[in-house]
């Protein structure tokens, strides 16, 4: 009963910069997006063989509780005029469109006001039974690997054909510290891609040894004022001048877990018994096999 959660915004940018821009609807409409979309998502589907799936969405990109905690959250992806995300200008009439196509093959679409959807799929994970295989080419959502329950991330970093399959040893592997610490190792490292900066001065190399030797950020901050034979005298002062910072981190950082999720069924879509609306679709946008895949990886 494996249940497969896309981060789909992470997919939808993987596609629109992986497939060649010249895809086009026979109207002009750019399509590259939605077709590496669909192809990824029967791809990946025919692989894992997932029995429950949900396409996950960002309710919000910048929730207002971690704006109001750390203001330059994401500030980095805003638009000059500050008014929402910045997007490529061929992407942002795909994502109807593709939205539109899920909605018609009837799988699972779950977005929650004021939360990303890490959030969302951190909720699902924690809510629903394993085998739960998450995929993202988002690095942050290693912190809900978890052998005992069987989540896994598939990471999309090196393309869907080459992508890793993360658990507690692969970050083991990856990071030299333990696997179940990856939300600590990235609160004093810090992620540029978010704004985030970590705490000043600490970089991967100290972030590391931090985590192997503390859980949390409360016996960190424990150990540095009690002069913990594991921490130099810069690293020492490096923690205690980011304590500030560390208040707030856990939550910025740690992926919401207790998001109101909608009621609904997140089965894997049966066939419906007319499949015209979604050829009309696939030869409306020009989509051609990348509609017959997802039909194909779906069984129907």
């Amino acid at each position: 009963m494996t249940l497969m959660l896309l981060d789909s915004a992470s997919l939808w940018y993987r596609a629109y910069y992986g497939m060649p821009d010249t895809l086009l609807a026979p109207d002009g409409t750019p399509v590259n997006a939605i077709r590496g979309y669909l192809d990824m998502t029967a791809r990946l589907v025919t692989q894992y063989s997932p029995n429950r799936i949900v396409a996950c969405l960002d309710g919000d990109w910048r929730p207002s509780w971690r704006v109001e905690l750390f203001p330059d959250y994401k500030a980095n992806r805003v638009e000059e005029d500050g008014d929402g995300e910045e997007e490529p200008d061929t992407l942002t009439p795909q994502i109807p469109i593709l939205l539109d196509i899920l909605d018609e093959f009837a799988i699972p679409m779950v977005g929650v006001d004021d939360f990303e959807a890490d959030d969302v799929m951190a909720t699902f994970a924690v809510q629903e039974k394993g085998p739960i295989r998450i995929v993202t080419g988002d690095r942050d959502l290693f912190q809900l690997v978890d052998d005992a329950r069987d989540v896994k991330v598939v990471y999309l970093a090196k393309g869907v054909s080459q992508h890793d399959l993360v658990d507690i040893q692969w970050v083991a592997n990856k990071y030299q510290i333990p696997g179940d610490r990856y939300a600590l190792f990235a609160m004093f490292r810090g992620d540029p891609s978010d704004g985030l900066p970590g705490v000043r001065g600490i970089g991967e190399k100290g972030a590391a040894l931090i985590a192997n030797n503390f859980p949390d950020v409360q016996s960190t901050i424990a150990g540095a004022q009690n002069n913990h034979e594991a921490l130099s005298k810069s690293l020492i002062q490096k923690i205690l001048d980011g304590r500030e910072y560390l208040k707030i981190a856990p939550t910025v950082v740690n992926c919401a877990r207790n998001v109101p999720l909608p009621t609904l069924s997140i089965d894997l879509p049966k066939p419906p018994s007319d499949l015209s609306k979604i050829y009309q679709l696939r030869d409306q946008y020009g989509l051609g096999a990348s509609v017959d895949r997802l039909i194909s990886a779906l069984k129907w």
